[in-house]
């Protein structure tokens, strides 16, 4: 079966997964995971069509959250960060050769409820993976920032965080108690299939009003071969 061209919406927010070569590590040591976060703030300064509202750095995987201005934005941004950071990486680690695996992956969502949902999985997953006891407790995820732990230079705060109060100090205060929360079973399956499928992630006339920018499709079929119609028209 051919493979689906991405799916890029402008103007829309896209969560992104970018893996490791047969998921091995792509950080190694602490100073990998600085010199990508250096290496992305060079590319957001450099590609200022795209607007970078979460991101997770994992062993052998790496998770952002954007929104592109336009169609080429999202691609260009992300071969000039996998390609960067490949190199300072194999020059760091006397290594050669590729180190992701093939391209990224990508899934549209609609904002909301899905942007914040998106931001508390994001947090979540380096505790999923036993790497902190709490999101506040791992270094390298977006949390920190907009829990009012540290301040990020290069993230741009989607709306719905702002939305979230009238102050800094309340948005902080609402974004802790809402990734205290975290998100059900059902909606985290969603996130994960939409991303690592390629598929848009909204409800039904979000996926509708999508539908009318793009002839690609938006979400997977249903398995199975279609069923067959009698001569008098009846399934």
């Amino acid at each position: 079966m051919a493979r689906l061209p991405r799916l890029t919406i402008p103007g829309m927010p896209h969560h992104v997964v970018l893996r490791g070569n047969n998921l091995q590590p792509i950080f190694l040591q602490p100073g990998d995971y600085q010199s990508f976060l250096d290496v992305l703030a060079e590319q957001l300064r450099q590609n200022s069509g795209l607007a970078l509202h979460a991101y997770a750095l994992l062993e052998n995987r790496l998770h952002l959250l954007v929104t592109p201005a336009d169609e080429r934005s999202l691609s260009r941004f992300m071969q000039g960060l996998g390609r960067q950071y490949v190199r300072l990486f194999n020059q760091t680690h006397q290594r050669s050769g590729t180190l992701w695996e093939g391209r990224f992956r990508s899934g549209v969502l609609q904002p909301s409820p899905y942007v914040l949902g998106v931001m508390t999985y994001l947090d979540w997953l380096p505790v999923r993976d036993g790497l902190a006891q709490r999101p506040a407790d791992y270094a390298w995820t977006s949390h920190r920032n907009f829990a009012g732990l540290e301040h990020s230079r290069f993230l741009t705060p989607h709306p719905l965080y702002w939305d979230l109060a009238d102050t800094p100090f309340g948005r902080e205060a609402a974004y802790r108690e809402l990734v205290d929360a975290g998100i059900g079973s059902s909606m985290l399956e969603q996130i994960h299939r939409s991303a690592m499928g390629g598929w848009a992630l909204g409800n039904e006339r979000f996926l509708q009003e999508l539908g009318e920018q793009t002839q690609r499709r938006l979400q997977p079929g249903k398995p199975g071969r279609p069923r067959k119609r009698s001569a008098d028209g009846g399934s």
